[in-house]
């Protein structure tokens, strides 16, 4: 079903079909087939990461391990501290080499002449975590993205108790890591449990860092990172291929898959559905540019 229209000059140009899961309120499309909802698992892969016996050398950590970082100076530090921590070097990462996911902080890395990295990547954080779970198990660590893997088991055991339902698929995400196939419903569900879990357990302190500190879920300028500025209490976590889930305490939990992997869509729609759950967020609207000048927006459609 449409779900977003993009309006250039007062004419439709174009529209995104999707799906939204609302838990609190009306849900639209198919939400009961799964989808790899991508990078908007890390929150609950660093969950399992904790049960798993994840200790994080600074409780911020979680934020980072849970996100998918622009690559901005303090997000590579951040890294390397998590992995100094564990006694391993960047090498140790088995995600691929990429550049920033900030175009700025890119620019500046092919002005010095910089090559893509693995430390770089937006997942490295994810992976540093991963790493720090084995070493404190004493897990092989070159195997550690097998989805046969202990510390794997492990992640894949809590994605399906969060979500609350059977794992549909396995496959692989971009950063090579294991990915999970379940409903955008199981997505929502998840994302609520974290936000409404007790203080103090892992589902509750993952949340909590990542609302505490935004910058290091995303960056500067990032959905994620502007949207938890926003909204007290609010937890986001885009995905690749047009997914973004959010949470707020004592509200409902919303869940978006853009059909045809569209990333422009994806904050329209949830900001519309938080609105209709009643929350309001100051956030500008996705514009359309003509010669560099606003001509129109991404805007929801009921």
């Amino acid at each position: 079903m449409i779900i977003a229209e993009v309006v250039r000059s007062g004419f439709v140009e174009s529209v995104h079909h999707g799906s939204v899961a609302v838990l609190g309120g009306d849900s639209r499309g198919d939400v009961t087939r799964p989808i790899f909802p991508r990078s908007s698992l890390k929150p609950l892969q660093a969950v399992g990461m904790l049960r798993a016996g994840l200790a994080p050398r600074d409780e911020s950590d979680l934020a980072l391990i849970g996100g998918s970082h622009y690559g901005e100076p303090l997000h590579v530090r951040r890294v390397r501290d998590i992995l100094e921590a564990a006694g391993l070097e960047p090498a140790a990462l088995r995600c691929p080499a990429a550049f920033p996911l900030s175009t700025q902080v890119r620019d500046d890395w092919l002005r010095r002449q910089g090559g893509p990295e693995p430390i770089l990547m937006n997942c490295s954080g994810k992976h540093a975590g991963m790493l720090a779970t084995c070493v404190a198990n004493g897990w092989p660590l070159e195997s550690y993205l097998d989805p046969g893997h202990p510390l794997q088991a492990a992640i894949t055991e809590a994605v399906s108790e969060l979500a609350g339902e059977p794992i549909a698929a396995i496959g692989v995400d971009g950063c090579g890591a294991p990915t999970h196939a379940f409903s955008l419903t199981g997505l929502a569900r998840a994302f609520a449990r974290l936000v409404e879990a007790a203080p103090g357990t892992h589902e509750r302190r993952v949340a909590d860092e990542m609302r505490a500190h935004p910058q290091l879920v995303a960056g500067t300028g990032g959905d994620d990172t502007v949207l938890m500025g926003a909204v007290p209490g609010l937890l986001a976590k885009g995905g690749a291929e047009g997914v973004v889930a959010a949470a707020v305490p004592g509200v409902g939990a919303v869940a978006i898959k853009v059909e045809d992997g569209g990333q422009r869509a994806r904050t329209p729609v949830l900001l519309d559905e938080l609105r209709r759950l009643g929350v309001e967020a100051p956030v500008p609207a996705e514009l359309i540019l003509g010669g560099g000048e606003p001509v129109g927006e991404v805007r929801a459609v009921r």
